[in-house]
């Protein structure tokens, strides 16, 4: 399946083999020698490169396939090879702690089912609007709530650190709600032309993102009254990010997003000013894209 995603992106998978973990390792350097919580962001990613595992669809296909007591330890065999990157380099760098808890992370998500069905529906305060933050937070739910307890934690123990990371998981699930690209109907049906169409997807997804990191800027802003101008840094950069993911989905649609312009998104982690020159290429690219669809 990696092969064929490989082809259909257009990358060579025997470089990609080469290239990509030396591409890994080369950002995993940069990443702990430009911030104070790297371990926190790496950790974050190790978890959510794992979640893909966890795809509801996937894990009822294995388990019809295998029977339970195999699905168990193909699951969990295939979240720690995954692991096994971001393993290596914690242990380089010497966090053990944090070593072990994605190993025992990874070990748990293979157990666990984020998308399970409930009798009942999570109210969201985003029902009169475009899905995406409605069918993401209902989907996503167990995370956030990860999120919260992770900024009073912080509030807590007084790191203010693990309060941004709390507030930069928030963003990275809401940047993952524009990754896949909607049916052409649900773009179809805007009345407006390209330009405004992507301004107002911007629009909502700062309103609603904002919404939900307001819990953690009004805790951590109450705590760590000191720190307010770098608590407001990181969310101008989580907006930046967010309307970055949108228009990139935008610029390829109606393709999924391909992983070197995944690796390019990743890249601006570490590079953050190269947004001010992505941002309004991709939006050119996704006003013409959209040209094909709206008026």
């Amino acid at each position: 399946m990696t092969y064929r995603r490989l082809r259909d992106a257009g990358v060579e998978p025997i470089f990609a083999y080469i290239f990509l973990p030396i591409g890994f390792y080369g950002l995993s350097i940069f990443l702990f020698k430009k911030s104070d919580f790297a371990e926190y962001i790496y950790i974050f990613f190790a978890l959510n490169v794992i979640s893909i595992l966890s795809e509801a669809r996937r894990i009822e296909f294995l388990n019809v396939c295998f029977g339970d007591e195999q699905f168990k330890k193909i699951r969990i065999t295939e979240n720690l090879i995954l692991s096994i990157p971001f393993v290596l380099f914690l242990i380089y760098k010497q966090f053990f702690i944090h070593t072990l808890f994605i190993l025992l992370a990874s070990i748990i998500l293979a157990l666990v089912k984020f998308r399970t069905k409930f009798n009942y529906t999570i109210f969201t305060p985003f029902s009169k609007r475009p899905f995406e933050f409605t069918t993401g937070f209902r989907n996503m739910f167990p995370l956030f709530i990860i999120a919260y307890l992770l900024a009073f934690i912080a509030a807590n123990v007084n790191n203010f650190n693990l309060g941004v990371f709390s507030l930069i998981i928030v963003f990275a699930i809401s940047m993952g709600f524009y990754l896949n690209p909607e049916n052409e109907y649900f773009v179809w049906i805007y009345g407006m032309n390209p330009k405004k169409f992507l301004f107002s997807k911007m629009k909502t997804a700062i309103l609603f993102s904002s919404t939900l990191v307001l819990p953690i800027v009004i805790l951590l802003s109450v705590i760590f009254p000191k720190n307010i101008g770098f608590l407001f840094l990181f969310i101008s950069f989580g907006w930046a990010f967010l309307v970055c993911t949108i228009v990139t989905k935008y610029s390829f649609y109606p393709n999924e997003i391909t992983i070197p312009q995944i690796l390019l998104l990743g890249l601006c982690i570490g590079l953050p000013p190269m947004l001010v020159i992505l941002i309004p290429y991709m939006f050119l690219k996704a006003e013409n894209r959209l040209k094909k669809i709206l008026k």
